[in-house]
């Protein structure tokens, strides 16, 4: 047996989503979000026949509200090592002016997707997000920076 290949998933489930941020004050905040006891970007799974990026605009207004996004022509984004279950998380930059979000019902679940949001600059970001999110963190406050 190849070691390499132990405790490895035979698949790789991909999930895309979107880090939303917009200025306020002359600042970045981004959107984090809690679902249980997680925070994250918006994100879901890939359904079949879509893109990762039609993923994420789906997810950022079904699951936020949000569908003033704007994203860079060449729709960047950094994906999240392999994690859990071997999925693989790909996430997008979009910026929205939009302040006031809303958690809209999800039909399936009959009730919100998340339980909570809050806007926050990069160093409450880091406390809020998981490890596995800090490359997609890093990568975020790279680009709007250099902006």
């Amino acid at each position: 047996m190849n070691p390499a290949t132990v405790n490895q998933p035979a698949t790789v489930v991909r999930s895309a989503g979107v880090v939303i941020a917009r200025r306020s004050a002359g600042d970045w905040r981004l959107l984090v979000l809690r679902a249980g006891r997680n925070w994250d970007f918006p994100k879901s799974l890939v359904e079949e026949g879509e893109s990762a990026m039609e993923a994420a605009r789906r997810e950022a207004s079904e699951g936020t509200g949000i569908a003033d996004l704007s994203f860079d022509a060449a729709e960047s984004h950094k994906e999240t090592i392999a994690y859990g279950t071997g999925e693989v998380a790909r996430y997008y930059l979009g910026i929205t002016t939009t302040v006031e979000v809303t958690l809209p019902i999800v039909h399936e679940l009959g009730r919100p997707a998340y339980d909570e949001w809050r806007w926050v600059g990069f160093a409450e970001a880091e406390d809020y997000l998981p490890p596995r999110l800090a490359a997609v963190l890093a990568w975020v406050r790279e680009t709007l920076e250099s902006q």
